[in-house]
């Protein structure tokens, strides 16, 4: 839409332009209510529409009509379509409307029909009826309307103006329609900025009017308005939208070839610099002003001019313009000087409409004139005899470009000097010669000066100098050399003497010649002869003649002036005659005048007459004697009537004795005085016209330059004699004492010119106008006026801001600087000068101090504040102005002084900043990171300050090497000022050049007065600090996964396998700068094996399988732990090649290439994805592959590239062995073992691991050879001892080969052991060692923590496709332990899956993974989405080791394993069938021998297949035989994929493959002795099992043979059976089948599981055992046989032997303990206890009480009794643990506050009966028996749950006792805490929680 507004201003009647304004009304909800009152007719034709092939009107209208008067129109149908149509119509519903009756129309293709209705009319209203069709295709209707004349008008309903700029106006136009036969009266109402003309009017019947819209906006923004037409007599109302836009006009100025201003600025001035011009022409330069905006705009040039009466030289005649959008317009400036060697200043402001902007535009220019010289100023033509005639040339030269015109002051035809070119035009720098001719009349001196005078420049005078000699008279010779002793003597005042009386002064000595050869009057003796005593007031003459100005010599000649440089030696009473208008040539009268002498000497005067002159002089010689006068006469006899006459008289006089040459001395020769009268007449006769003077003035109005008070101006004018006749002038001042003219009469030839010269003297101050008459050919008539402009001006500058300059509040010791405004009032230059008083010297200064400010100019000064003090500052500075001296004006006038007021305050200020830190994070190295200082300014004063920075890098490197780094910070700007309570803000580009980390320290300095350089009283202030860590894109290996064929191998292994550690230590470098040659991944070799710049490589080592395995997968966990985003991308050999021509390829590969090639052709390396991107904390993992397809070993070099990073060479190696080839992988051909103190007594067990890579059982054989020398060599100490040299590795199985590395020095050992493989291949490993002295290292010997030697993850990251459960650890690290304890870990497991159902089952690698560890439980299942736990529990044993462990976890889907399980029950069902059943047909022979089974089941699939297609291949006869092929697909793992059965075999269902999860168990345990030593503050965590003391160590168990049961491989049952042979398993099918059918037909066994399951099963059954039954028997028959025979003493006797047998016996199970006294019979003391008195029952109160606790304390010291109480705390704890993850129980609740009950002291305890004792010693005697043998299974704890009694008060939730201990054990432990409880009491399942954990808690403290 703003398109069309700026395309197009009327365009209203577009279609386009209608439908644009229609959405836009309706965008705008603008309705026009006047459609819904007044009829909406329209003076177009109707449209005609198309109704199912029908074309005809919409509607029929009638218009015009009267009452009463039928009017008829007609309906005209039109069938459209190409089939005949029929059609039936109704008539009008009203009776206002008719037609025809209703009658069928059919119309054929093409024709019409024409249906007439009529129309009547009753009344004065609007009528409406309709017509309805009907055709086959349905139903339309034709309206029928009549209506009543009514006002209408028609408009548009959008108008959109072109886009105009603020303060213009725009305008557009439309027509204002009428629609009716009505006169209709229209008004408009509408807002700003619009206008509509006219803005009422009146509309004829169908007439219009033009509108015009005018825009003129004064804001810029868009403008959406709402015109409302009122017409008509109600007022009806229509809409007219009008829309525009309003923009702010941006304009610039510049000069052609400047650099552009900006325009709206007022203190932003352009400068528009005229240079040199000459004086009197124009010269005209242009200003362009840009118009960058899309509006056009209009702007005004105003001059700034002073005074109304002085004409400026500079004009503008553009007053105003417009200037079109995104255009320039130039203006023209003319400049016409006036005043040579004037500089001209003025100044001119743009301004746009409205004042929005104002530019100010300064001119300038200077005034240059003609500089004309002669070649020669003195022309001496020698000695010339009287009757002859000398010439000479002479130049005048124009050196400048200016031209001129000059004049001879001379007139020729009456001088014996004539130029012949006395007067002319001078162009620039042009030359011309001229000739001067001396003509004497008489024998004597000649010498006349000349006045050549030149427009514009001050004249030259030209001396002329000559001597004429006659046969009677020969004056001495004058030459220029006598001319400057005669100008010397007359400065002196001695050429008022003549030649003789200087003689004789000179003879007596009164006069002398100096150096130059002048007379010098000699002091003493002319001081006395002045009658003055000695040398008083004797004045010395001056050295030489002074430099007069030859303006000053030309007026100042005393003949036209009283002032004179020097005193005239001749003078007239008269220089000017008139002789009037003569009629009658013969009644002339002479006109007198006298001559005087003002020598002391006789004169002869000689008027100098050419024959034929009118003008004589008489007479014309004559003596004059001293100081005395002579009249004389001027006559005039003209030849011709009506003529005008002129010239100019010369006249030489000379002293008398001049007139011989013997008369006078050379040194005291006086040139001769010359004088000029002018003479003037005319002889015109009544009747005749005086010649009209044709002349030309340069300038009637003259402007001279302002002047001082008592200045002198002098200026040249320029009068033309253009006519053919002479012409006389005469122009006289009626101001002699202010103005003189020079010549102020004359005549001037025709074609000539003459220079007129003015000298002004105002005297009155301000602006003075004069008017000269100048009188032409001596007429009234034809005198004309000069207009003389001249000023005396006072100095006067303005000052800016009413003499008032304010800084704003500064800092003390710092410089504020601001800018202010001088402007000279006057028309002429100044000098100023500021002077400023002591105080405020110190503190205010300002630049320029002294200078020249030119007429009208506006001068900028700088002025600079620095306070001293926290004060405020009131200084006065005076500006003093003069007058500057001209070439013509010597006087400077008085000083004026104007005084400024300034006002300061000095302040103290500081700077800081937003951030103290800035923290740019991780940066590329060598890219760059830019950030903002912010610097803050919360004082009142602006700063000046420079910033300093200091560069720090710490980190990982030498500081040698990077103290001369470059800055790798750069600041925007050192130095700046902040102003007051404000910021700023400093961009800074950090660029870190170095992998380290980077500390910028910014120092700031706030910059005093002196220059604006740093205070050296001042140190820098650290502002702020800038970090950043240099970083290079880095990934990380989190994690590694394996799969198929190495999925048995454990996680740390592979670690190795791909030296992992490396890589991440590689990772973790800087790239080397070869590296950093190619930033990004690139092709850039030109051969197939490209060249490696990256100084690492690494090998990633696939392992190795037999061929056709499954293959080789890994998975890698990429992670970029940085902030950068990093690209990375692995590159085989083939993606860094450049893709060469045919003709480039060489065709010729050496064996590594054609290696590569068969590598990368059949696909045995792939990786996915091979490239990627990586952002900060996103992880990516990767899959790398090796098939085993093809037999060897396959290296190919792979290029991990990070982009601007590291590039390292990756080594795939992946091994692929024959079938049934014997292969063991060696992780390492060097082994290092952990470095070993060599005080230890009990050096570790370490372990190396070998990995049976093949498909069969391999026996390896390590020779130790080599370790015996090393043994000898070391005093026969074992240096190095290997446990299990032999031993066998199962397939995929790995062997422990345990070491033992003892040290007997603080030194390396190393040992080459060559390890055999039966029927493969063996290896020579280098085993190294180090031995180290702690007393010598200390705490350097970090060498006790296990994880440092284990370095693969504890937490799975990368995710793997199918794995349905997760652990929450892989590996776990007990750290160190000593020998001889027990350590448990719990792990969690997680069902990811949310519909499978899994199975799990934890298996070991070896019976020495096996014997150290123990999982619980061993198997289970998960519920979708469920969770579980498990306990690993570590037992160190006797000997130190090193445990590196691998724990294998099965998983299996439920659903699989069940489907499995079915398909195997059908498979087996249909085999069972088929052995039973076969089938007979009546087919042929053939056909029954070709036919096989529908469905045979195979026991082994594959070797029918090859069978039959060998029987195949051996009954097919083929002619000829093919090669075989390469590798046939069977034979690859792929192949064995896609093979297929053969029709009619059912193959056996495989078992599905468990998914396997590897736990690793890492830990060192250490001997007690060094435990202690070196880890003494961890002793007390943990516990001694002390019954594994007592053991024996199990025998060293061969690699790969089978562990605990808990941990056996499921197909070690598989491998047992399988070397079995078929007589073995049916002989152990056999056996077992008798057995188990003896068993089930024993009555008798049957009879015991039936009372078995009868029997309800007690609470303390898991705690049953055949020993304490059988101790529990032999009690009950104890004490029958007690109660039977009490009173028998033999019996006592023999009960008591027995009880001591007893007790003898549970001492020596017991372990051997002096502390623990022997247990007395309590049979005896009971025998006679009846017998006993009260003393003696009290002494055996008293023996009870030390028996019984003897036996506690005997209790405690037992071993089982602590491990026993270990199991209780142990399991309570994983209880705890277990019920917190399932959320039964918040650990972080607040705990409550329990009472616990009194403690009983041992004092307190009563004793105890004999019938209780008894009970408690049998009671023990069973629990002591049986206590080593008390086992609870994981699982089975686990599973139990204990309700609690609600009966019992309830306390704080602790968890409940999952696993108590025996009920004896418990009875005796809490004895020791206030007796033996009851047994109700002990029911632990009556226990709460609160009860159980605190009486466990008081156990634990007590027992332990």
């Amino acid at each position: 839409m703003y398109l069309k507004m700026l395309t197009s201003t009327c365009a209203l009647k577009s279609n386009a332009f209608q439908e644009l304004a229609r959405k836009s009304c309706n965008k705008w909800n603008v309705h026009n209510v006047a459609k819904t009152k007044i009829s909406g007719r329209k003076r177009t034709k109707a449209v005609k529409s198309n109704f199912y092939g029908i074309e005809v009107l919409e509607y029929l209208e009638w218009l015009d009509w009267d009452l009463g008067i039928e009017s008829t129109k007609h309906i005209i149908l039109k069938n459209v379509q190409f089939k005949t149509q029929k059609l039936k119509y109704s008539p009008p519903s009203t009776a206002f409307f008719t037609t025809l009756f209703p009658q069928p129309v059919v119309l054929s293709p093409g024709t019409s029909y024409s249906l007439p209705v009529t129309f009547c009319a009753v009344e004065k209203q609007d009528y409406e009826d309709r017509i309805v069709f009907e055709t086959k295709g349905g139903k339309f209707s034709v309206v029928l309307q009549a209506s009543l004349p009514s006002h209408d008008v028609q408009l548009p309903d959008l108008a959109c103006l072109p886009i105009c700029a603020i303060f213009e106006s725009t305008e557009t136009t439309f027509h204002l329609r009428n629609n009716s036969k009505l006169l209709t009266p229209f008004h408009w109402e509408v807002q700003n900025p619009f206008f509509l003309i006219p803005n009422t009017g009146i509309l004829k019947p169908w007439g219009d009017c033009k509108i015009k819209i005018v825009f003129q906006p004064h804001t810029p923004k868009v403008f959406d308005i709402i015109a409302i037409c009122k017409f008509g007599e109600n007022e009806h109302e229509k809409f007219l939208k009008l829309q525009g836009i309003a923009k702010f006009p941006h304009l610039l100025m510049s000069v052609p070839g400047q650099r552009n201003e900006m325009s709206g600025q007022e203190d932003v001035q352009s400068s528009l610099h005229f240079g040199h011009v000459a004086v009197g022409c124009i010269a005209e330069k242009h200003l362009e002003i840009h118009n960058y905006s899309i509006v056009n705009t209009s702007f005004s040039v105003v001059h700034l001019q002073q005074a109304a009466m002085v004409q400026s030289e500079f004009t503008c005649e553009v007053r105003e313009g417009m200037i079109l959008a995104c255009s320039k317009l130039q203006i023209p400036f003319k400049f016409m000087p006036q005043t040579v060697g004037a500089l001209s200043v003025n100044y001119f402001h743009i301004k746009q409409p409205g004042n929005i902007s104002r530019s100010l535009l300064k001119v300038t220019g200077s005034c240059k004139g003609p500089v004309v010289s002669l070649s020669d100023l003195k022309l001496n033509f020698g000695c010339v005899f009287l009757g002859d005639v000398q010439t000479y040339s002479v130049e005048i030269s124009n050196l400048t470009d200016v031209p001129t015109f000059y004049q001879f002051e001379i007139d020729c035809s009456q001088s014996v000097f004539v130029i012949d070119r006395p007067c002319g035009f001078l162009g620039g720098e042009s030359t011309q010669m001229m000739k001067v001719t001396f003509r004497p009349t008489h024998p004597m001196n000649y010498y006349r000066r000349v006045a050549c005078l030149i427009h514009h420049q001050d004249p030259l005078f030209l001396d002329l100098i000559g001597t004429c000699h006659s046969d009677q008279l020969m004056p001495a010779i004058l030459t220029p050399k006598h001319l400057e002793q005669y100008r010397t003597n007359m400065m002196r005042g001695l050429t008022f003497y003549p030649p003789d009386i200087l003689t004789i002064m000179q003879q007596e000595g009164k006069l002398q010649l100096d150096a130059d050869g002048a007379l010098m009057l000699v002091a003493e003796k002319c001081c006395q002869s002045i009658g003055l005593g000695g040398n008083e007031d004797c004045l010395e003459a001056p050295a030489s003649f002074p430099n007069i100005p030859t303006i000053n010599e030309y007026f100042d000649d005393g003949v036209q002036s009283s002032l004179t440089m020097f005193p005239p030696h001749v003078s007239t009473s008269k220089r000017e005659f008139d002789f009037g208008n003569c009629l009658e040539r013969d009644r002339v009268v002479p006109l007198p005048f006298s001559m005087m002498n003002h020598t002391k000497g006789k004169i002869t005067v000689l008027w100098v007459t050419q024959p034929g002159s009118v003008f004589t002089v008489m007479p014309q010689t004559i003596d004059i004697p001293p100081l005395k006068s002579m009249a004389f006469r001027i006559h005039f006899s003209p030849n011709k009537l009506n003529m005008l006459y002129a010239a100019e008289l010369e006249c030489f006089t000379y002293y008398k004795v001049m007139r011989d040459h013997r008369l006078v001395k050379g040194a005291i020769q006086c040139p001769p005085w010359f004088l000029t009268v002018h003479v003037q007449a005319s002889t015109f006769q009544p009747g005749h016209e005086h010649f009209i003077p044709n002349f030309a003035l340069d300038s009637p109005k003259v402007m001279l330059p302002a002047m001082y008070e008592k200045g002198t101006a002098y200026r040249t004018l320029l009068l033309k004699n253009t006519g053919d006749t002479p012409l006389t002038f005469s122009l006289r001042s009626p101001h002699e004492t202010i103005i003189r003219i020079k010549p102020n009469i004359g005549f001037i030839l025709p074609k000539a010119h003459q220079i007129l010269t003015l000298k002004v003297s105002p005297q009155n101050e301000g602006l003075t106008k004069y008017t000269l008459p100048l009188h032409l050919n001596a007429s009234e008539k034809y005198n004309q006026e000069l207009r003389l402009f001249c000023t005396v001006e006072k100095p006067l500058v303005s000052l800016d801001g009413n003499g008032y300059l304010y800084f704003k509040p500064t800092c003390i010791g710092t410089l504020s600087k601001r800018s202010y405004f001088i402007t000279n009032m006057t028309r002429m230059p100044l000098y100023f000068q500021w002077k400023t008083s002591a105080a405020g010297f110190k503190v205010l200064s300002v630049k320029p101090n002294f200078g020249i400010i030119q007429a009208n100019e506006s001068l900028a000064q700088l002025w600079s504040f620095s306070p001293q003090e926290q004060q405020k500052y009131f200084l006065k500075p005076h500006i003093y102005v003069w007058g500057v001296k001209g070439p013509h004006c010597t006087e400077q006038g008085k000083k004026i002084h104007f005084t400024l007021r300034v006002i300061g305050e000095g302040t103290v200020g500081r700077i800081t900043v937003e951030k103290e830190h800035i923290h740019l994070g991780d940066i590329l190295v060598g890219n760059t990171q830019s950030g903002d200082l912010v610097l803050l300014n919360n004082e009142s004063c602006s700063l000046n300050f420079s910033l300093n920075v200091k560069q720090d890098i710490t980190g990982p490197c030498d500081p040698d090497a990077v103290v001369n780094d470059p800055m790798a910070f750069e600041l925007e700007n050192h130095h700046g000022t902040i102003p007051a309570r404000s910021r700023l803000y400093f961009r800074f580009v950090a660029r870190p050049v170095r992998r380290l980390h980077y500390t910028w320290t910014i120092r700031s300095k706030i910059l005093s007065a002196k220059a604006l350089g740093a205070d050296t009283d001042e140190e820098e202030k650290p502002l702020c600090s800038v970090t950043a860590d240099g970083v290079y894109p880095m990934i990380f290996i989190s994690d590694a996964r394996c799969l198929g064929s190495i999925s048995g191998i454990s996680k740390q292994q592979l670690w190795r396998l791909f030296s992992l550690n490396i890589l991440n230590e590689y990772l973790q470098r800087d790239p080397t700068e070869g590296e950093l040659l190619y930033q990004v991944p690139t092709r850039h070799s030109t051969s197939r094996c490209p060249p490696v710049s990256t100084p690492v490589m690494v090998d990633f080592n696939f392992g190795a399988a037999p061929v056709c395995s499954d293959p080789a997968i890994v998975l890698l966990m990429l992670e970029n732990r940085e902030i950068l985003p990093v690209d990375w991308a692995f590159l085989f050999p083939m993606e860094q090649q450049l893709d060469l021509e045919y003709w480039a390829e060489t065709g010729e590969f050496n064996p590594t290439e054609l290696h590569e090639m068969r590598i990368e052709d059949n696909h045995l390396f792939t990786m996915e994805p091979k490239s990627g991107c990586l952002f900060p904390g996103q992880r990516e993992t990767i899959q790398l592959t090796y098939r085993h397809e093809l037999s060897g070993t396959d290296r190919i070099p792979v290029l991990l590239k990070l982009s601007h990073g590291r590039e390292i060479l990756l080594n795939f190696i992946g091994i692929t062995m024959p079938k049934d080839h014997c292969y063991v992988h060696f992780l390492a051909t060097q082994h290092r073992f952990a470095p070993v103190c060599i005080d230890t007594y009990h050096p570790p067990k370490q372990v190396y691991e070998l990995y049976n890579g093949g498909s069969g059982r391999v026996i390896y054989d390590i020779q130790l050879d080599s370790v015996k020398s090393i043994q000898e060599e070391n005093y026969n100490h074992p240096i190095f001892r290997c446990l299990n040299p032999r031993g066998e590795i199962r397939s995929g199985m790995t062997a422990y080969i345990e070491w033992i590395f003892s040290p007997l020095e603080a030194k390396s050992y190393s040992v080459d052991v060559p390890i055999h493989i039966l029927n493969g291949d063996s290896a020579l490993v280098t085993f190294t060692g180090i031995g180290y002295d702690k007393r010598i290292l200390g705490t350097c010997a970090s060498f006790n923590d296990p994880s440092s030697f284990f370095g693969a993850p504890g937490v799975q990251r990368a995710p793997v496709i199918g794995q349905l459960m997760f652990m929450s650890e892989e590996r776990i690290s007990f750290g160190n332990i000593p020998v001889f304890t027990k350590s448990s870990r719990f792990i969690f497991l997680y069902n990811v899956s949310e519909t499978e159902v899994i199975t799990y089952s934890w298996h070991s690698m070896s019976a020495h993974v096996s014997e150290a560890s123990s999982i619980a439980p061993i198997s289970g299942v998960l519920q979708p989405g469920g969770s579980t736990h498990c306990i690993v529990t570590l037992r160190a044993c006797k000997t130190p080791c090193f445990y590196d462990l691998d724990l294998i976890c099965e998983v299996y889907s439920k659903q699989q394993v069940t489907q499995y399980q079915k398909e195997l029950q059908e498979w087996e069902r249909e085999k069972d069938r088929q052995q039973v059943e076969f089938t007979i047909t009546e087919q042929s022979l053939q056909e029954n021998q070709s036919v096989t089974l529908q469905r045979q089941c195979c026991r082994d699939s594959q070797g029918t297949c090859s069978r039959k297609k060998r029987k195949d291949t051996d009954t097919k006869i083929m002619k000829y035989k093919t090669l075989p092929p390469i590798k046939e697909l069977t034979e690859t793992w792929v192949g064995r994929k896609v093979e297929k059965l053969s029709p009619g075999l059912w193959e056996k269902p495989k078992p599905p493959k468990a998914f396997l999860l590897h736990l690793g168990v890492i830990a060192r345990a250490h001997s007690m002795e060094e435990y202690h030593k070196n880890f003494p503050s961890d002793v007390s965590k943990h516990y001694i099992m002390r019954n594994l003391i007592s053991e024996p160590l199990p025998a060293v168990s061969q690699a790969g043979s089978r562990g605990r049961p808990w941990g056996k491989w499921t197909n070690t049952t598989a491998d047992s059976l399988s070397s079995a042979s078929k007589e073995d398993m049916r002989l152990v099918i056999d056996v077992l089948t008798t057995v188990l059918r003896c068993l089930l037909e024993d009555v008798s066994f049957q009879n015991v599981l039936v009372a078995q399951t009868a029997e309800p099963i007690p609470y303390f059954a898991q705690f049953w055992s055949e020993e304490g039954e059988e101790l529990a028997m032999k009690s009950g028959k104890r004490a029958g046989a007690k109660a039977s025979s009490a009173g028998t003493g033999s019996e006592q006797v023999q009960d008591s032997t027995h009880l001591m047998g007893k007790e003898e016996t549970l001492s020596s199970t017991a372990p051997r303990n002096p502390d623990v006294k022997p247990i007395t019979s309590l049979d005896s003391i009971q025998m006679d206890e009846k017998w006993l008195t009260a003393g003696g029952q009290e002494v055996l109160n008293t023996i009870r009480i030390e028996e019984q606790l003897a036996r506690r304390q005997r209790l405690k010291r037992l071993p089982e009794f602590c491990d026993l109480l270990e199991q209780i705390l142990e399991n309570t704890l994983q209880n705890i643990v277990i019920e917190a993850s399932r959320g039964e129980v918040v650990l972080t609740a607040r705990p409550r506050v329990i009472a616990l009950p009194p403690m009983i002291s041992r004092n307190s305890i009563e004793p105890f009966s004999m019938q209780e004792l008894s009970i408690s010693k049998e009671e023990v005697d069973q629990d002591v028996s049986n206590i080593q043998d008390v086992e609870i299974s994981a699982h089975q704890i686990s599973e139990s749950k204990i309700e609690p009694d609600h009966a019992t008060p309830k306390v704080s939730s602790v968890p409940e006792i999952k696993r108590p201990g025996s009920l004896a054990a418990l009875k005796l432990v809490s004895a020791s805490h206030g007796g033996i409880p009851s047994k109700s009491w002990l029911n632990l399942s009556r226990f709460s929680k609160g009860q159980a954990s605190l009486y466990l808690s008081a156990l634990s403290n007590c027992t332990i």
